[in-house]
């Protein structure tokens, strides 16, 4: 069974395993290296960082938080989604729990519109996001390159239904 929760700052430590681990399979993010832990917190959405942890495991499974698009008004209601799932929780449906509490904090903190952009070739996310509702907006072609190849990457998004409806 997978709980999922809300991020306290002691849980980093494993937060940055999962995010290494995400950055090492080389279809997660542009980053190389994690962000640091003020940065990750302070850049994110307050109040919408999440993990997911089992009680057989003791380690985090997965997070997942918002990240805000832009710092004009006009876009206050609109944030990017990241979620990571760790090497202990991949192919356990972890991935679709963060996503599906991650739409439901979003709504309460007035979200109307997710977004995220992945990897082409990541087709498990891009599955994921259209189980939780999202769709392809476009494909953004050669947006940028990591380890000297050049990267598409799927825009999608989510309109809430409860939000700036």
């Amino acid at each position: 069974m997978v709980e999922v929760r809300a991020y306290m700052p002691s849980d980093w430590p494993e937060v940055k395993r999962i995010y290494t681990e995400g950055i090492a399979t080389g279809t997660a993010t542009f980053e190389t290296t994690p962000k640091s832990q003020d940065t990750w917190e302070s850049d994110s959405v307050t109040q919408s960082a999440i993990v997911a942890q089992s009680e057989a495991v003791t380690d985090l499974l997965g997070w997942a938080t918002l990240w805000p698009v832009s710092d004009r008004c006009a876009y206050a209601g609109v944030a990017e989604v990241s979620v990571y799932v760790g090497e202990n929780g991949r192919g356990r449906g972890v991935g679709k729990e963060l996503l599906k509490q991650l739409i439901v904090v979003s709504e309460q903190l007035g979200i109307w519109t997710l977004q995220a952009g992945i990897f082409e070739e990541n087709r498990a996310s891009i599955l994921l996001h259209e189980k939780c509702g999202f769709r392809i907006v476009g494909v953004r072609e050669r947006l940028g390159a990591l380890d000297g190849t050049w990267k598409n990457i799927v825009l999608m998004e989510r309109r809430s239904n409860i939000v700036g409806t």
